[in-house]
């Protein structure tokens, strides 16, 4: 669904009423205004939503490319939200997972942290990029929940093993290794850019847009006028599950 960002108000599926944990995936990489980041504004209205229907608790969860510890960041950003409790991804316990597909399009399993499997409820949201004509919304933004330390490199190669292995069949198998109930593309403003997301050119757009991550996507490459090779591969899993 697609939503005016001004007055923009969240209303949780039923779900989110029965859960007692809801965990948040923000983009909260970087000392950077939205949308480089997810914008402190759509984050609150998220939490607000969640707050009105449920007392589940509440956790954000983001890494550094670098490895340096996120929480400085978080109070740049101003992510400053009472009764919600702010999370390291370098301080979570790993557990291996196995992806579901039958035939993975590159990874058969994933290390993710421990708290992510435990949560009763998964929301990413996206700021709206182009990174060279592809769209990173809110199934690339479950990159930075992977460990760098068991995929490679920091800052500029981060998760270099995952971008050698093509990055848009990683992102099919997280996907299907972790998956998130909803997305939310903070789409504010909009980013075009190249490799570095620190750089590049802000457009205002003014629009929210929320659904099953997939769809979600979707919509947005669409409105962006962006390719999105890995919802093609996303397209193919979802066609090998339906007939296993």
């Amino acid at each position: 669904m697609r939503f005016d960002a001004s007055g923009f108000t969240f209303t949780p599926a039923p779900l989110v009423a029965r859960a007692r944990r809801v965990l948040i995936k923000p983009a909260a990489s970087y000392m950077s205004p939205h949308p480089v980041t997810t914008s402190k504004e759509t984050l609150r209205a998220v939490i607000d939503g969640i707050k009105k229907v449920s007392d589940a608790d509440i956790l954000i969860l983001e890494g550094t490319p670098s490895g340096e510890p996120v929480y400085p960041i978080y109070k740049w950003l101003a992510y400053e939200f009472p009764h919600v409790l702010m999370l390291d991804v370098k301080d979570c316990i790993w557990v291996e997972v196995e992806n579901p597909l039958v035939h993975p399009c590159a990874i058969p399993t994933f290390w993710v942290p421990n708290v992510v499997l435990s949560s009763d409820y998964l929301i990413s949201i996206a700021p709206c990029q182009t990174r060279r004509k592809t769209g990173f919304l809110t199934i690339p933004n479950l990159l930075s929940l992977l460990p760098i330390a068991k995929y490679g490199g920091t800052g500029p190669n981060a998760w270099k093993d995952l971008y050698e292995l093509g990055m848009p069949k990683v992102l099919a198998d997280l996907y299907f290794t972790l998956p998130f109930d909803l997305g939310v593309v903070d789409a504010r403003k909009r980013l075009i850019t190249d490799d570095d997301p620190s750089q590049g050119k802000v457009e205002e757009y003014g629009k929210i847009f929320t659904g099953e991550p997939y769809e979600v996507d979707s919509e947005g490459c669409q409105a962006v006028h962006a390719d999105c090779e890995y919802l093609k591969l996303i397209d193919a899993g979802r066609a090998e599950l339906e007939t296993h």
